[in-house]
């Protein structure tokens, strides 16, 4: 299977690309600015900037490819509905780690048993939009429009903590990213479960890890 990585020299497509080698994929390197060709690919994934994704992702859509994103800071529903009118997949995850996954999934059921809580998410100074896509998508698991503390910082990759609080006790769940090789797992499943998508949007992994 034959995949354009968009942002391959990036930090997350230099820790990608040889996982998804190792797994038996075929990466062809596309890079910020190159022509983004991608016929005879199988799927793209992107990983660059929120400027970049919407052209990189609307290219390969059009050349008939589905799309594998985790770029966030952008709207994706637009290229939701070309996807479905040609049939193909797009998924969009603000986080591939699948303990950010599970992360977040522990924060929704702490939700229904806390009157309140807050977010605290740490990323790279690199990053642009803030607060994360991640902290963006357990504000809307969790509910109660919860305070959300964006931190940027040379030294961090990425982090979050949701602190709960209630009368005579604090619950705080929290996931470190410490390497952006944690996020291949997760590719690796969306690249995998892709086929079996519904034409159109699908948006997060935790639709996909059971």
């Amino acid at each position: 299977m034959k995949v354009a990585l968009f942002g391959a020299e990036g930090k997350v497509g230099r820790a990608l690309a040889p996982r998804l080698e190792a797994a038996g994929y075929e990466v062809r390197g596309i890079e910020l600015g190159d022509d983004p060709d991608v016929t005879g690919c199988d799927a793209a994934v992107d990983f660059t900037t929120p400027d970049a994704a919407p052209t990189n992702v609307r290219a390969a859509l059009e050349q008939g490819v589905s799309c594998v994103v985790g770029t966030t800071g952008w709207e994706p529903g637009e290229l939701g509905a070309l996807a479905a009118e040609k049939g193909i997949r797009l998924f969009v995850a603000p986080n591939f780690s699948i303990g950010a996954v599970l992360m977040m999934r522990f924060a929704r059921d702490a939700a229904a048993h806390f009157p309140r809580a807050e977010i605290v998410e740490l990323h790279n100074e690199a990053k642009r939009d803030a607060p994360s896509g991640t902290a963006k998508a357990t504000a809307d698991l969790i509910g109660g429009d919860p305070a959300i503390h964006s931190v940027r910082l040379p030294g961090l990759v990425a982090h979050q903590e949701v602190i709960f609080g209630g009368e005579g006790q604090l619950l705080t769940i929290r996931h470190d990213t410490t390497g952006r090789e944690s996020f291949a797992d997760g590719v690796l499943l969306a690249l995998e479960k892709l086929p079996e998508l519904p034409p159109g949007l699908t948006i997060g992994l935790e639709s996909l890890v059971s």
